[in-house]
C-alpha cells in the first residue's frame, strides 16, 4: 500500500498511543475526521494495522520476571519444529517466539512471577518438549529500551 506523509503520521500517533480518538488523531495529523478514519480504515483493510493493544506493567500483574531462552532441537525437522511451535504458541508465559540463525534455533521471550515460576516453566514444560536438545537462559538486568513501536520507513 503506497502511504503517504499523512498516513506515516497516523502511524506514528497510533504507536505512541492507540487509544486515540479520530477526532484527536485528526486534528493532531490535520484532517477532518471523515478523511482520517478512511486513511485509518484503510491502513487497516490493507494489514499495515495488524491490531490494537494494550501495553501492560509485566509486575502489576504478576509477570514481570523476564528471561530470555535459546533453545536448541536434537535435529531440524519440521515434526519437531511444529511439536515445539505448538507447545510454544499454547504458553501464555511465552511473550516472544522467533525462529532464528546461529547456534540456537529459537529464541524465546518468556515473562512470569519471579524466578522460581520461571524454573518450573523450564523445567517442566520447555525442556519436556520432545526434540529439545538444550537451553541457554539469559536475564535481563536492566532494560534500556522497551518499545513495541517499529521504524517508520520515509517515502
Amino acid at each position: 500500500m503506497p502511504m503517504d506523509e499523512i498516513d506515516r503520521k497516523i502511524l506514528r500517533l497510533l504507536q505512541e498511543d492507540a487509544s486515540l480518538q479520530n477526532q484527536e488523531l485528526a486534528a493532531r495529523v490535520g484532517l477532518s475526521p471523515s478523511p482520517c478514519l478512511r486513511r485509518v480504515k484503510a491502513l487497516e483493510a490493507a494489514g499495515v494495522i495488524r491490531r490494537y493493544v494494550a501495553v501492560l506493567d509485566g509486575k502489576a500483574v504478576g509477570a514481570g520476571f523476564v528471561a530470555f531462552v535459546e533453545v536448541r532441537l536434537e535435529r531440524q525437522s519440521e515434526t519437531w519444529s511444529t511439536r515445539f511451535e505448538s507447545t510454544v504458541l499454547a504458553r501464555a508465559e511465552v511473550t516472544r517466539c522467533a525462529f532464528v540463525t546461529g547456534d540456537f534455533d529459537y529464541l524465546l521471550e518468556v515473562a512470569v512471577e519471579d524466578l522460581d515460576a520461571f524454573h518450573r516453566f523450564l523445567t517442566q514444560v520447555l525442556t519436556r518438549i520432545e526434540g529439545v536438545a538444550n537451553t541457554r537462559t539469559i536475564i535481563p538486568v536492566k532494560r534500556i529500551k522497551d518499545t513495541t513501536a517499529v521504524k517508520i520507513a520515509a517515502a
